[in-house]
């Protein structure tokens, strides 16, 4: 499996809602992000960074793969998953989707460089 599947560290729910930490420490970078229905995202990998996910809405089908190895997912709200460094990953959004992304050490680098790859290739993303 290329991917490991997540749960969150702490749930809890009462008549006013609900708190779900995802992780206590290991990520230095957090987004936010939106994507459209019928959109695509990715295409890339990265070297130095494990990327988790939690889905906030939508559904979409993620593609991972590294080598000749390749798998599909489908994924929905409260879905939790990791990434690790290497593995090129897609997404494409069935409906519109809200995800926050974690990065372990976080994309833009010292040197002014980002850890994002063009999949199948060792050339940087433009």
């Amino acid at each position: 499996m290329l991917i490991e599947i997540l749960k969150p560290d702490f749930e809890f729910e009462d008549e006013r809602g609900t708190i779900i930490q995802l992780v206590r420490e290991g990520y230095r970078q957090v987004n936010v992000i939106t994507s459209r229905k019928a959109s695509s995202r990715g295409g890339h990998f990265h070297k130095q960074n494990e990327e988790a996910f939690y889905v906030i809405k939508g559904k979409f089908r993620l593609t991972v793969s590294k080598g000749s190895q390749t798998e599909n997912y489908n994924f929905k709200k409260n879905d939790f998953f990791k990434i690790p460094a290497g593995v090129e990953h897609s997404f494409e959004f069935h409906t519109e989707t809200c995800l926050i992304s974690l990065y372990s050490k976080g994309v833009e680098l010292k040197n002014g460089d980002k850890d994002i790859y063009e999949g199948g290739t060792s050339q940087k993303a433009k």
